[in-house]
């Protein structure tokens, strides 16, 4: 039985691993043309929203929370429609590849290496919750290696993975892999609800679970609603401010492909959510929270339901998608590194093959620290990284899309350092002063230090005009 699991693990990643090379090598011309339909692009915006912890994840919190677990889906959801409605048209127009670039175009070199610096963080707080998820998935597996074990495996395998080309090819390996990924999911909320005893027994169950603990499973806000909407928030700042999906929109053949493509994935994402919870909460009702470890909840669950070899596809299925994940961000902070940092200080082209060097250093740094960081809620590293990105670059990078030339770069550089500093104060040392969400504080922040430049510039502005 133990062998059919492995067989079905290993047919499920070399299933999305060899499509995801396949498609890198043959296909990565439609990306360098703009020649992508609306499923390529859903694709590339999914292939990276969706894997660790939108599954292994948001299945951990809802043992803790419940639906307060949506808003990882949720979130992105609204973001992708957000993105689609009123970023697309303006984001191809501005004929920018990168944001980054953009932000570095209109406000400065220096504001550009900022913006890389921080987003480069960003996303690198991504890479430990990706991880942590991977490792999740191994720890069932084989569950006799001990923890430190998985998380170095993980790491190990996300360095194969760029290796291989496994990120060029990330459209049509995402829409494969999200489809097995759907399909596993539906099957695991399916088998929670027939467990239960059907819909109203999952209903019943959860309610007697709240009056038990004193927490509303049902509730959105179960967290609290201060850090309930600041995930939400970060859900959405982090999409509209993240390369990676703008890039998808970028790659698209017409602006109305790119829309159809985020539309396609801002109503395909949050159900995934949904599926999660009910194994969440699933796990939560016939387990001891005191002894039970809870980032294992989803992959423990589909072990102990599914045939061996079934179980071992979608354990697989998992497996691949967080590290095909992790992978793709780490080269993605290699390349911002390599091209928009490393040669302001060199005063010269960096050669590429260093950048295995920082591949290998990101992902080796990312390892230690999740080794330190086993028992977390993975969620937690997902929402602190898409605040971070959204906090640095969503307000400057409103004011380069829609109002270019308004302000001066000194405030965007300002809003960009001071930002991230102010949502640092609130979630530490002033935490006690206030129930609000340090991410809103930061947003307010740079709200107020890109307004006040902006008026500052007008000022300015018309008293040129009197001078003349």
């Amino acid at each position: 039985m133990v062998i059919e699991m492995y067989i079905g693990a290993a047919v499920a990643v070399a299933l999305i691993a060899c499509l995801s090379i396949y498609t890198g090598v043959h296909i990565r011309k439609n990306q360098e043309t703009n020649s992508n339909g609306p499923g390529i692009v859903a694709g590339l915006i999914m292939g990276t929203l969706v894997g660790g912890s939108s599954t292994i994840g948001t299945a951990q919190l809802a043992y803790h929370y419940g639906m307060s677990a949506w808003w990882f889906t949720l979130g992105a959801g609204i973001a992708c429609l957000i993105q689609a409605l009123l970023y697309t048209k303006p984001l191809r127009k501005s004929q920018c590849r990168t944001l980054v670039g953009m932000i570095g175009q209109e406000f400065g070199e220096r504001s550009g290496i900022v913006a890389s610096l921080l987003n480069s963080l960003g996303t690198f707080i991504n890479i430990l919750s990706q991880m942590i998820a991977a490792s999740a998935v191994i720890l069932v597996i084989f569950p006799h290696i001990g923890s430190e074990w998985p998380v170095i495996i993980s790491a190990a395998v996300m360095v194969l993975y760029v290796a291989f080309g496994g990120t060029k090819g990330a459209g049509m390996a995402g829409i494969l892999k999200l489809c097995m990924l759907y399909a596993a999911m539906l099957l695991c909320a399916v088998a929670a609800v027939k467990l239960f005893g059907g819909g109203t027994n999952v209903i019943s169950s959860v309610r007697l679970l709240s009056e038990e603990t004193g927490i509303n499973y049902f509730s959105l806000l179960a967290r609290g609603a201060g850090e309930d909407l600041g995930a939400c928030l970060s859900l959405i700042l982090g999409v509209l401010t993240t390369q990676t999906y703008a890039q998808a929109l970028l790659s698209a053949k017409t602006t109305r492909s790119a829309k159809q493509g985020g539309l396609i994935a801002a109503i395909l994402i949050p159900p995934i959510g949904i599926c999660g919870i009910l194994v969440g909460l699933y796990m939560r009702n016939i387990t001891d929270p005191g002894t039970f470890v809870s980032k294992t909840a989803l992959t423990r669950f589909v072990m102990e339901q599914f045939p061996p070899l079934l179980a071992g596809v979608i354990l697989g299925t998992l497996f691949i998608a967080s590290v095909g994940t992790g992978a793709g961000l780490s080269l993605g902070i290699a390349t911002i590194m390599r091209c928009d940092v490393l040669p302001h200080f060199a005063k010269k082209a960096v050669d590429p093959k260093k950048q295995w060097i920082i591949i290998v250093a990101v992902l080796a740094f990312a390892c230690v620290l999740s080794l330190g960081s086993l028992g977390d809620i993975i969620l937690n590293f997902a929402f602190m990284s898409m605040g971070l990105r959204g906090t640095v670059l969503f307000i400057p990078l409103c004011f380069a899309l829609w109002l270019p030339g308004k302000i001066n770069y000194r405030f965007a550089l300002l809003s960009m350092v001071i930002s991230p500093l102010v949502v640092l104060a609130f979630g530490t040392v002033l935490s006690g002063y206030t129930s609000i969400d340090p991410l809103f504080m930061g947003v307010l922040c740079s709200v107020v230090i890109m307004a006040v430049g902006f008026a500052h510039r007008e000022h300015a502005m018309i008293q040129g005009r009197r001078g003349t």
